[in-house]
């Protein structure tokens, strides 16, 4: 027991953090929690009178004969109370089914309440290996689209439209719900209402290809104002270059291999086959959470993408030294 002690911790670290089941820090997540709970409890109260029916049988036997077949007995007068409590445990067992579906049917109508009236409007489209998100407007020109990151205003309910372009995913944040699939042909939708501020992980739980441990995306739940600010800095076309160095990324990056795939608003690039850039440095990572978003990490990204994560769909494009200084300098300035 002595040695099994420090290892406690440890365990207990998994209960808690950025990318947690046990989190609760959205309302799905919770509802989730309360009925792991009531699941917990009446199951293991069986599993313990289970164990209690089985520790009383072994005494009540009398032993065994020398040639190993049971004693040979006269009916005995217990056998009308255990008839009694078979039939106790029958009606017992049918009051645990009972009242587990009752709570599931209720955590069910508390989900479908708080969906009623999502206020967020997110559409998520899955792709080896990242994930594009496209907020939606009251009008046209109010929606924008970005990646691997979704911000949520925290206690408003966000409708998420689940799609997939390619294989079967699933989008799974812990913390705030459960997981959904995403389908190829077919539309899903999941509802996330967060109830605390904060940075969250999320993660495509479906096996789907060589990056599937590198396809996550971050979550951050923060006040409604905050989100405002941020949406509208979303909205905002991205800043104009201001020197040599950056004008000359700018160049490149819209003019040559990158707006092929790209999308930069209010740029000559306009690709849709990687992610959009437009504010790609006020991300908080870079490959769908292979890399934090520094500096150096840019600089790898970009020279040799491959390397950092192979079999993705960017290809190494083979820039000279002053051509990858250009376009990390440039790609820096898209907040």
């Amino acid at each position: 027991m002595k040695r099994a002690a420090p290892l406690l911790p440890t365990l207990l670290a998994g209960c808690n953090g950025i990318q947690t089941m046990t989190g609760g820090q959205g309302l799905e997540s919770q509802g989730f929690n309360g009925l792991f709970t009531v699941f917990n409890v009446v199951t293991g109260l069986f599993f313990l009178l289970v164990l209690a029916g089985l520790a009383a049988a072994i005494l009540r036997r009398r032993g065994s004969r020398g040639d190993g077949m049971a004693d040979e007995r006269a009916v005995d007068p217990r056998d009308g109370a255990l008839t009694k409590l078979l039939v106790g445990w029958v009606v017992l067992v049918g009051l645990g089914l009972a009242l587990l579906t009752i709570f599931s049917w209720l955590g069910d109508r508390r989900a479908v309440a708080a969906s009623a009236d999502p206020l967020v409007d997110i559409t998520v489209t899955a792709r080896q290996w990242w994930w594009q998100v496209d907020y939606g407007g009251v009008q046209a020109n109010q929606g924008f689209t970005t990646a691997n990151e979704i911000h949520l205003p925290v206690g408003v309910p966000a409708r998420i439209t689940l799609r997939s372009n390619d294989v079967i995913h699933s989008f799974w944040i812990p913390n705030l719900a459960g997981k959904q699939d995403l389908i190829p042909g077919r539309q899903n939708d999941i509802i996330v209402t967060p109830t605390a501020v904060g940075r969250y992980r999320g993660q495509c739980a479906e096996y789907c290809g060589l990056q599937h441990a590198h396809m996550a995306f971050d979550v951050i739940v923060e006040s409604r104002e905050d989100f405002a600010r941020w949406r509208m800095a979303q909205l905002a076309p991205p800043p104009a270059p201001d020197n040599p160095l950056r004008q000359a990324g700018y160049n490149y990056v819209t003019t040559r291999e990158c707006a092929s795939c790209h999308n930069i608003n209010g740029t000559n690039a306009s690709g849709r086959i990687g992610p959009d850039l437009t504010h790609v440095a006020s991300r908080l990572t870079i490959g769908a959470g292979t890399y934090p978003m520094t500096r150096g990490h840019l600089y790898g990204w970009v020279a040799d993408p491959q390397s950092a994560k192979p079999g993705n769909q960017m290809p190494v494009v083979g820039l000279d030294p002053n051509e990858l200084h250009a376009v990390v300098a440039y790609l820096e300035t898209l907040r």
